[in-house]
């Protein structure tokens, strides 16, 4: 039987910790319903016997402290909420229990913005993860020692997993569920929660607002000029002129503040820009394409594409009701 250590945070989210304990409980009765024995054992582990969320409005009874809790065959750290750095300083008491037992065997997974969590204990430090696009800036500026696939609903690497923004996390328990016991169990869990299995991309949910988060003001000036004249063609060497900027310089400064070349900056721009164009208007991708300053078609398809998992048109169809009319 695996042990599975839910930890209840300080400004936890409430359905980050009710949701995985359900999933591994469901499985263990979808076993007993077919006469075979439950595989997980499922505990609540806090710092604290009761952990007051959500401001107070609900309070979760754990089932264990760090000192009494069986040891973990799976750690799952949830997401938080509100103000990350008072969150990780109310937490970072569990850091040195998850390392222990970590390298004692027990495998790690965050959910959503649980990543910062793990990340504060260093075992990411080299390694690959994923968390809530809308945070990925300040995980970069935070954590610059961990490679953010910020694209991925879910990362392995080394026994520690994580997933992507919000509900994406059930494609993790998912995951799990399928690594530990079988993949027509994790088919049947996604099922009976009416859940979209093997959903590899949250890139379809990303909006660019561009990454102005960091001690450089210049360069903020040049994402101001590029997304305001996103439709033209801009270059590198016009930049520079414009900003009296050396060439090298630039570039080095460009890519440290926005973790992007100016090349990828202003394609983001432009393929913001269009996704708001099919998702709001009644025009045609070509008629879209021309107005955000695209005259190629494969070029632009190709660029949607690896900007947001789909082809223009399946984003369109996708999130405009009239364009289906």
């Amino acid at each position: 039987m695996k042990n599975i250590a839910i930890l209840v945070p300080e400004t936890a989210v409430v359905e980050a910790v009710a949701d995985p304990r359900y999933a591994f409980t469901a499985v263990n009765e979808f076993l007993k319903s077919s006469g075979e024995q439950p595989m997980f054992h499922v505990q609540l582990v806090g710092l604290t016997s009761e952990v007051k969320v959500t401001e107070g409005i609900f309070s979760i009874h754990t089932d264990a402290v760090l000192a009494t809790a069986r040891k973990p065959d799976l750690i799952i750290i949830p997401a938080l909420s509100g103000d990350l750095q008072r969150a990780l300083q109310l937490n970072k008491d569990f850091l040195p229990w998850i390392v222990q037992h970590y390298k004692q065997g027990t495998e790690v997974a965050s959910l959503c913005i649980g990543a910062f969590l793990l990340a504060e204990t260093g075992l990411l430090n080299g390694k690959t993860c994923s968390t809530h696009w809308l945070f990925a800036n300040e995980f970069r500026s935070r954590y610059p020692e961990v490679e953010l696939l910020d694209n991925k609903i879910v990362t392995e690497q080394t026994g520690l997993y994580t997933s992507g923004g919000a509900t994406s996390y059930w494609n993790l328990l998912l995951y799990l569920i399928e690594k530990y016991t079988t993949r027509s169990l994790a088919v049947l869990t996604a099922k009976f929660f009416v859940l979209d299995i093997d959903r590899n991309s949250q890139s379809p949910f990303h909006i660019f607002k561009g990454q102005k988060v960091h001690n450089d003001p210049e360069i903020v000036k040049v994402q101001d000029y590029i997304e305001s004249n996103y439709q033209d063609k801009i270059t590198v060497g016009e930049l520079c002129r414009k900003f009296g900027i050396a060439r090298r310089t630039f570039e080095r400064r460009f890519k440290k503040a926005t973790h992007n070349t100016v090349l990828e900056y202003w394609q983001r721009v432009k393929i913001e820009a269009a996704k708001r164009q099919l998702e709001m208007s009644r025009k045609t991708v070509g008629e879209v394409m021309y107005e955000v300053g695209y005259n190629d078609t494969k070029a632009f398809r190709d660029i949607f594409r690896k900007v947001t998992s789909m082809s223009p048109v399946d984003y369109r169809n996708k999130y405009n009701k009239e364009a289906l009319n």
